[in-house]
């Protein structure tokens, strides 16, 4: 499925394709990191604080806090649960266990009812919101360590738009949705727009 029209495109995917979309997500990022799987991971992931291993770790919590939130509901509050991978495990190891965490995600997603909501601080959301911040976390994060790794990857059009209606509803319009997806998470300036140093998503549902 390609993309060509601008980051604004008006898109709406049920949960259904919502699954889909995530499946794709999780495949074509942990296909692109697996290419540099033999590289020094301990070095810095893009911009990020965190080393490329640390960063993987950052994607097993995220994806299993998400799954996990849908599941319990909470009105005010994260869940107990956290989710790590093994420090000694080689890089294709935690990649399985990535797409462990994110399969969990995507059934959970698929099974959620669409009335069920569920806390977050960038907003109370529903399944279809948890799926898109899973994919915005393997996203942004896949972008950040393949810069490291050099290689080159940008998060794909069809899946940055679908992002951008769902999370990003002040997205800047005139741009691709890969590009106006990484301005909107901090990444990368635009022109006429610098580079954010401060941002969030809108996980509401509108």
């Amino acid at each position: 499925m390609t993309v060509t029209a601008t980051a604004t495109t008006p898109l709406a995917p049920s949960p259904k394709t919502w699954t889909g979309l995530l499946a794709a997500a999780t495949d074509d990022c942990l296909a692109v990191l697996l290419k540099g799987a033999d590289q020094d991971w301990s070095r810095p992931a893009g911009d990020l604080d965190w080393t490329c291993r640390q960063t993987l770790d950052h994607l097993a919590l995220g994806l299993i806090g998400y799954t996990g939130l849908l599941i319990a509901r909470p009105d005010d509050r994260y869940i107990t649960l956290f989710a790590s991978l093994d420090p000694q495990a080689s890089v294709p190891a935690c990649l399985d266990g990535l797409r462990i965490a994110a399969s969990l995600l995507t059934s959970t997603v698929r099974d959620t009812t669409a009335d069920a909501r569920a806390w977050h601080p960038w907003g109370h959301s529903d399944a279809t919101g948890f799926a898109a911040m899973g994919i915005t976390e393997l996203a942004v994060h896949t972008y950040d360590i393949t810069r490291t790794l050099g290689l080159p990857w940008a998060p794909p059009d069809d899946l940055s738009a679908a992002v951008l209606a769902r999370l990003f509803p002040d997205a800047p319009s005139g741009h691709s949705p890969s590009d106006a997806l990484l301005w909107c998470t901090g990444r990368i300036p635009l022109p006429g727009l610098p580079r954010r140093t401060d941002w969030q998503w809108d996980g509401t549902v509108r």
